[in-house]
């Protein structure tokens, strides 16, 4: 497998307890959806590696404790911390309407309401305070706040998204 078929699912941040044990954080919306996994990959020089898990326990605020089939003690877990926890794209729960994964739609055409096609999405940029569609319009790159009010429709069939930038933003660009 290469590594655009994975998705970054999170991250082990440390031991807990002396059985091998990990406490780790799930970077998604809903832990629960995780909770039955069989087996997670983890990101070691470069690679992805299969590990096998024996149990999965949700705590609060999207950390689990993992248990891996061959981790006995808390010094056969130790090597595992700070490492990236990955899945395979082809495990990630299908998404419906307006609501999808950021690399689902990378290639998308964009529409304006206002503007018509204004490109192809290059990617979207997810920033601490506001993710942004990164729109290539020929030689020009156009950058559009991803919020509710903005995005009106996601058409999988077509590939296209249905925009409503805000008033003179396009402009800008172009």
């Amino acid at each position: 497998m290469n590594k655009d078929d994975f998705f970054y699912l999170g991250k082990i941040l440390k031991t807990y307890g002396n059985k091998g044990h990990l406490l780790v954080f799930l970077d998604v919306d809903d832990p629960v959806k995780y909770q039955q996994m069989e087996s997670v990959y983890i990101g070691i020089d470069d690679n992805r590696i299969p590990f096998f898990i024996r149990s999965v326990e949700l705590r609060p605020k999207n950390q689990v404790i993992l248990l891996f089939e061959d981790t006995l003690t808390a010094e056969d877990a130790e090597i595992y911390e700070g490492r990236e926890l990955y899945l395979p794209v082809s495990q990630l729960p299908q998404l419906q309407g307006n609501k999808f994964y950021f690399h689902e739609i990378v290639g998308f055409k964009v529409i304006d309401k206002m503007h018509g096609d204004i490109g192809h999405l290059k990617s979207v940029m997810d920033l601490p305070r506001q993710s942004l569609l990164q729109i290539q319009f020929g030689e020009k790159e156009i950058l559009v706040p991803l919020t509710d009010e903005i995005l009106l429709h996601v058409d999988r069939i077509k590939k296209e998204l249905l925009i409503d930038a805000p008033e003179g933003l396009i402009e800008i660009y172009l």
